[in-house]
């Protein structure tokens, strides 16, 4: 590295109700010397964000443009109503959306849910953000749907939310530009995905090479043997096995168990 370059890092934009901390835990023991720099970006922002190089990769909610911008979908998050914690609706453990249709039903510019069409009935003016929209519902002025991370980063003793069985749901996922997949990306990736350190996916480590400069054959072959032969050896491989069995056997030399 020359005196004009700086070192490796990487940037990772989050949307508010995303929690990145065990992924970022996961990251700092594995790259120590790569710095992951965190920023907290609006929803509606986050894409504008990935595209303009303010961040690497970014943990956003869906739907993304995928002519511009690489996702991979993590997990779906229950909606619910936030609503005052003597409101009738509290009687219920669940409601569907037909319960609420005489319910003022907020809707903050910066809402997340894809509603075809909105719930009980509109209120005179849409709330800038959804934290306005929470001191609305605390102040008794109708209620809220957002999804279940949103109740809980707005949490307050006098609001208690119920899960909505037929409500839209908001999904979160990996993104990334398009035309920026990096070797940090890749690692990312591989973090979110579960893989372990020795997983033969993602980055691939540099070929062996002998003392005239030649790569190994046993380096480049090494990769197409980690399927049966392989199996049976314990959980040592079992992130080269895509994670599927520990290659249980029945002692030394014996022959697998069958499930």
């Amino acid at each position: 590295m020359t005196g004009s370059e700086a070192p490796p890092s990487f940037r990772l934009a989050y949307v508010p109700g995303v929690t990145p901390d065990k992924w970022v835990r996961i990251w700092n023991e594995r790259l120590p010397d790569v710095p992951l720099a965190l920023t907290q970006v609006p929803a509606a922002g986050a894409a504008g964000v990935l595209l303009d190089g303010g961040a690497d990769a970014g943990l956003v909610r869906l739907p993304v443009d995928r002519t511009l911008l690489s996702a991979i979908p993590l997990y779906t998050e229950t909606t619910v109503v936030l609503i005052s914690r003597d409101h009738l609706v509290t009687a219920a453990d669940e409601v569907t959306v037909a319960d609420l249709a005489d319910e003022i039903v907020l809707h903050p510019l910066d809402d997340v849910l894809g509603w075809e069409r909105l719930p009980g009935r509109p209120a005179l003016e849409r709330p800038a953000t959804t934290a306005d929209a929470v001191e609305l519902v605390a102040a008794g002025i109708g209620a809220l749907l957002v999804p279940l991370s949103l109740a809980r980063l707005h949490h307050r003793k006098d609001l208690t939310y119920r899960t909505v069985t037929d409500a839209p749901a908001s999904g979160v996922a990996l993104s990334w530009p398009e035309d920026a997949h990096t070797d940090l990306v890749e690692d990312f990736i591989g973090i979110v995905r579960g893989r372990t350190v020795n997983s033969t996916r993602g980055r691939q480590p540099e070929p062996a090479r002998s003392k005239d400069g030649k790569q190994t054959a046993r380096k480049q072959t090494a990769g197409k043997q980690t399927g049966g032969a392989r199996r049976g050896t314990g959980g040592s491989h079992r992130g080269a096995t895509g994670g599927k069995g520990k290659g249980r056997s029945g002692g030394r030399g014996g022959k697998p168990r069958r499930h």
